[in-house]
């Protein structure tokens, strides 16, 4: 085979493995749950998370009006733990995702992605970075 070809060759072979690396990523294979944008968190849809200082790690309190203000950013059973990132179990047995060991959540007042409006609410949100 000559050198043209045989770069050629391992030239297509790159793209295919490139190809099926992106295509694991979308399937959700590899994704995370959350990516930074401005220096903070934030889910798929760009919406800034948050954790709840009264949270203790690894578990959720906030439930009921609280959850319903406070959307959890919720998983999946096939989700797993994966770096900083885990998985808690809620009080009604759902999914939720954690960084750090500390449940991640939106806020009911952000309205487009890049809100942050729910930093500091009653002393006891934050938002959450990497």
């Amino acid at each position: 085979m000559n050198a043209r070809l045989k770069l050629r060759l391992r030239l297509f072979l790159c793209t295919m493995v490139m190809l099926g690396l992106s295509g694991c990523a979308m399937l959700g294979m590899s994704a995370e749950p959350a990516r930074v944008a401005d220096g903070v968190l934030v889910d798929a849809k760009g919406m800034t998370l948050y954790t709840f200082d009264k949270d203790p790690m690894g578990k959720s309190v906030c439930n009921g009006g609280c959850a319903k203000n406070w959307p959890p950013l919720m998983a999946t059973a096939s989700d797993k733990s994966s770096g900083d990132y885990s998985v808690v179990t809620r009080e009604d047995g759902s999914l939720q995702w954690a960084m750090r060991g500390k449940p991640l959540y939106t806020w009911i007042k952000d309205t487009k992605p890049g809100d942050r409006t729910g930093d500091r609410v009653g002393n006891t949100w934050s938002i959450a970075r990497p």
